[in-house]
This record gives structure tokens, sequence and C-alpha cells, in this order.
């Protein structure tokens, strides 16, 4: 970056073009500005001896120019002054001619605003944005402007003041090229101009990477070709995307397995593009563009089975797998897969989203594990891409239908963050199994605990005298969850009260409760394990080898005999000490984590010894309720392991 103080002249005269960014706004100077600089220009003409007059700074940045071309500058920041500048001198030279001052006339217009030896685009000194180009061109080659905007408004404010001194144009235009000065910075082009006008402009527009992509783009084709690329290519893309264009953008550039982050998509991109192949670039990502947009809004593709997991998908933010699903459009599109390969593909990432998400694996890693499956898929199994697409993913954190029917049943599912949407897709999807002959209408209806979440007095004589921990612990599994629109009517009314709504429902989900009596623990235990069941059939395991030595088992009769936490393996005797282990090693190498738990779960961890009926103190001081069964352990482990983002693969215990 070079920075000096200079003269207008300096900058202005020559042959050279200033090319106002596309990502700027339009020329939007008000009479407030305006009013300033007149004032500062006739306070200096007045003045015997001016002195120097600092207006502003002038940021640009060398580009590189087509053959023939003249040498041309981005302007990053300082348009709105250059452009009132512009603006006066040709004032200035109008008046000239009107006043037979032809000689005059012809130096301003020759040395301050034409390149006069160059044609088309190249003639002009200033290229504005395009929406501002025309008008600004028919004020250079002194054509009356049929249509008002803020540059013909400009001159004619000015037009009007300088109607209203006595001051000579000669005087005038050597006060601005002479004695206003401006601090002309000029990037290199390793620097970034992004962040550069993000500075200069921290109240202006925010400036996405996208705009100075779109810049970087028209920078090296041909300006006799911009517009007709522009409204083919790029415009196109901006109405579709808006402000997921950037986004858009980052995906595209990760498909081929790169990994981006989103402050880089502008740098990977320039790696990218040259003025040799700029216009096939901007032709192809325009059309992987249409694929984009039908991914976010699937209402706009055109085949309605595509467009069922489109939605089902994002419903499960399905976001780091869009470079993948953009390379599977491309085949579909390029009839490389049929559309039913393409569904099967769309079923494959959902099962193996929901499989994920049941077993609590984290999603963090996904943004890894995405955009490097398609070259392995065109590596290892290039003749068939459906097949090969599950054989990749098989072995990236895929569970285990023994690991998937148990956490279906054990897992909390009713929390916060995204958790009620897919829990609800689920639910639906459950639904659906039953096949209905009409469509269900899902959008009325929300999740519904059967126990409530607030016990009344007849619900804690319903659940006996373990009612605490059966509500702590099954709550929110997905035994006791169901669908109604009438959520708030129910509310935490009886059983017998809701079995009434529940029997007049057209779900099936809810036909179950008719024949049942009650609602405890036992019940919804036996709901799960059915529901679990359905869920097998739904999301069926895809892979070869269906067995998993981490997944959790049944518990009831069984000894336990070591502990795998957080990559250390403990000895144990019994489900007492595989709770005590387990939280001593959260206390001692997640203590934060640890205090999550001990907010979360009062009723089993805290400092207050009394409050449980048998004990055992943790090395951290706390109290933890040793009065569960093998079965409620368990469960109260994977809950508080749930709580604090661990799986699996970090907790697991082995019996014998």
């Amino acid at each position: 970056m070079q920075a000096k103080e200079t003269k207008l002249q300096d900058i202005i005269e020559g042959t050279k073009q200033y090319v106002i960014p596309l990502f700027q706004r339009t020329y939007s100077w008000t009479n407030k500005e305006w009013e300033v600089l007149w004032k500062d220009l006739v306070e200096l003409c007045e003045m015997e001896n001016p002195r120097t007059h600092f207006i502003g700074s002038i940021v640009n940045m060398p580009t590189v120019s087509v053959p023939e071309g003249v040498a041309k500058y981005l302007l990053i920041d300082g348009q709105q002054r250059l452009t009132t500048i512009f603006i006066l001198l040709a004032l200035l030279r109008n008046k000239a001619r009107e006043n037979q001052n032809l000689r005059f006339a012809d130096e301003v217009n020759n040395t301050l605003l034409v390149n006069q030896y160059k044609d088309g685009n190249d003639y002009f000194k200033l290229m504005p944005t395009q929406v501002d180009r025309p008008t600004f061109e028919n004020l250079i080659n002194g054509i009356p402007n049929e249509i008002e905007n803020q540059i013909t408004r400009a001159y004619v404010f000015f037009e009007k003041k300088l109607k209203q001194v006595e001051l000579e144009p000669e005087k005038l235009k050597k006060i601005i090229t002479s004695y206003f000065s401006v601090v002309s910075i000029v990037l290199d082009t390793d620097d970034n101009p992004y962040l550069v006008f993000e500075s200069l402009n921290a109240k202006g527009r925010p400036l996405t990477q996208a705009d100075l992509i779109r810049n970087y783009f028209f920078m090296r084709i041909h300006f006799d070709k911009q517009e007709k690329v522009y409204n083919n290519y790029w415009l196109p893309m901006q109405t579709a995307l808006g402000e997921n264009l950037t986004e858009f953008i980052r995906h595209f550039l990760m498909r081929n397995g790169n990994i981006i982050k989103q402050g880089d998509v502008y740098y990977a991109l320039k790696e990218s593009v040259s003025t040799t192949n700029a216009t096939e670039y901007l032709s192809e990502l325009k059309n992987f563009s249409v694929y984009y947009q039908r991914l976010i809004y699937p209402e706009l593709e055109p085949e309605i089975k595509l467009q069922k997991y489109f939605r089902r998908l994002n419903r499960i933010e399905v976001t780091t797998a869009y470079p993948l699903l953009l390379n599977f459009y491309s085949n579909y599109a390029d009839k490389k897969i049929s559309r039913d390969e393409f569904v099967t593909i769309l079923e494959t990432l959902e099962n193996y989203l929901i499989r994920r998400f049941v077993c609590n694996v984290p999603s963090n890693q996904l943004n890894k594990i995405f955009p490097v499956v398609y070259p392995q898929i065109l590596s290892k199994h290039p003749d068939n891409i459906v097949q090969g697409f599950k054989n990749v993913l098989q072995g990236r954190g895929y569970p285990k239908d023994n690991e998937f029917y148990l956490r279906f049943r054990e897992t909390k599912f009713y929390g916060g963050g995204d958790r009620q949407i897919k829990t609800k897709l689920i639910l639906e999807t459950l639904e659906e199994n039953f096949a209905h002959k009409e469509r269900v209408p899902f959008d009325n209806l929300t999740i519904e605990h059967i126990m409530p979440q607030t016990l009344s007095e007849w619900w804690q004589n319903e659940l006996g005298k373990e009612w605490e921990e059966t509500h702590d612990l099954f709550l929110h599994t997905i035994g006791n969850l169901t669908l109604t629109a009438y959520n708030t009517e129910l509310s935490n009314d009886g059983f017998p009260t809701k079995k009434i709504t529940f029997n007049k429902s057209h779900l099936g989900l809810n036909k179950y409760f008719a024949d049942i009596p009650h609602w405890t623990r036992n019940e919804i235990e036996q709901r799960a394990e059915k529901l679990a069941q359905q869920a097998l059939e739904l999301w069926t395991y895809f892979g070869q080898e269906n067995t998993s030595p981490t997944a959790l088992q049944e518990v009831t009769g069984t000894t336990p005999i070591s502990l795998s936490i957080l990559g250390q393996n403990i000895p144990v005797d019994s489900w007492r000490d595989v709770m005590e282990q387990t939280l001593n090693t959260v206390a001692d190498l997640e203590p934060d984590k640890f205090e999550i738990l001990a907010h979360n779960f009062p009723r089993y961890l805290g400092k207050d010894k009394n409050k449980f009926r048998a004990i055992r103190q943790l090395q951290n001081g706390h109290y933890i309720e040793m009065n569960l069964s093998a079965q409620s352990i368990q469960k109260l482990c994977y809950q508080a392991m749930e709580t604090i983002e661990l799986t699996s693969e970090d907790w697991h215990v082995i019996v014998k």
C-alpha cells in the first residue's frame, strides 16, 4: 500500500480510468454535501493567496487491463467526491462553450474529463456503476439528460450556484485541480480491498465478498462484453440468491474437496479466475446457482419427489452438505444419474444425518466430512455413484443398528436449538408410515408431551413413588412424545382426559393410546421400543457390517467391568461405580461442563447431601444420588453426556 498527499490534477490528468466497482452504491451525495463543497470552493476562490484544502481520500487499486485498454484503477473509496468533481468540471466546460471560450473548454475536456485519443468506454476517465453510467456518459459527452437522478440534480445545483456569483471559470478550475488536496492511497495487488473498504465505510452499506468477487470478474472481462455478461450471468444469480450469494460461491468452490472458510471466499476464487477464463467460469457459476437456488428454495424444484427431500433435508440443517449436493445435482442435470438415483442419494443423506442426530454424533465435523466425499466416490466408485456414496459415508461416523435402536429409545429428543425441528420431522415420518390415503397436514401440529412438563398431583399419583425420577429421565424421550393440534388445550391434563382427545385424532400415532389404561414409566418404555423398531425400518442401515462394539447395551442383569470416557479406561464393579467415575472424570477434565450437569440435574447432583437418599461424594465435594436402578443410571449417564455433547465414542461401558 502506498499513500501520499497529492493534488486532484495529479489524480485526474493522464491517460487513465477510474472504475467504480459494481459493489459500490450509486452516486448519492445530496444538497448537504454539495453545499459544503461549494462553500469551500467559493471561499478559496475569493482568497488572494488560496491555501491548500483537504477534501478526503482516494483509495484505488490497479487492475489487470485488457489489451489496447487504458490503465485502469479500481476506485475503492472516494467515488462520491470524485464524481462530484467531474460534474463540476463538466459544468465549467459547458459554460465555457456557451461563452465561446472554446480553448479553455477543450483544455478541461481533453485533459481532465476524457482520454481524448481512446475509443469506447476507454474514452471516459471515470466509469460509474452501471445504474449511473448512461447519465454520466451523457454529461461528459454534452448530451442533455432526460432522466432525473442525483447526477443531474448535482449539475443543476452547481449551475444555479454558478449564476449567483461572479467567478471566472479558469479560477474555479485552478482551485479544483491545484488547491483541492487528497490523500491518494494505492493498494498493492496483495492487499485486501474488502477489508480496506469496510474500514473506510464502517457506517455505510455492508460489503460482502460476493461484491468483491463480482468486481473481480468484471475487471477481467472487456468492457464491450460486460453489459451482456452481467445481464446473462451475474444479475440472474444475484437476483435469485440475494444474501445467499457469497455462501453459494463458497459451497461451489468447496465442491471438489476444498475446505474454505467464510472469510476466504474471495481469495479462493482469485486462484481460479483469470482474464482468459472469466466469462466461462461465470457461466458455470450461474448454472450451478440454479441448482443451489432449488436446494435452498425447494418450492422452485419442478420435480415433486426431489422437492420433498430438499424440504426435509433443509429441516435437518444440511447446509454443510451443499457442496456435495451441488455435485449430485450436476450429475442429475447432466443425466449421469436418474431422478430415482438422485432420490436414493437424498434418502441416504437423510438417513445418515438422522442416525447421527439420534446417536448424538457431533455435527461440527460435517463441514470437513462432506466436501471430500465426492472426490472419493469418483476415485473409488466412479461407475456407481449411489453405492459409492453409501460406502464412503459408512466409514464416517454412521451409527449401526444396535446403537441406533437403543439410542432412539433412550435419547432426550425434545430440547433447545434445532432439536425440536428435527424431532418433529422424525415424528412426522413415523406418522407417514401409517400410509394414510390422504396427506396429513403437519403444519398446524406441534409436539405434545403425554406426561406433561409440569406435573399435577394427579400425575404424581399416576407415576408412583418414583415419579420424580420418571419425570426427569423419561419426559423428553420419544416414548412420551406425539403430535397434536391441541397442545395448549391439553396442557397438563390427566391421561384419561388426554386419551379422549387422542381418540378423536386422525393420526396413527395417537390411535396407539386407545387401549392403554395408564401412562407410567412402563408404558413410556414400551411405546419407545415400538417406535424404535419402526425407526429401524424407516431409516434402514445402508452399510455392510452391522455390529458396533461401542453401542449402548441392555443393562438389566449386567455387571460393568470397564468404563471408557474421554480416552480413559477405568475399571468398575457396578453401575453405581460407572456413574461416580463418569462424573469424577467430567469434573476433573471438563469442570465447566460439570457445572452444566449440576445445573441440569439437581435431583441427582449437588452440594447438599441432605436432599439425597443414598449418596456418594465426588472428588470435587459434590454429592450424587445412588438410589437408582442400573437402567436409570445408564439413562442418566447418557443424557448427561448428551447435555455436554459427548458421544458413544467418548463414553461407553463394557459389561460381562
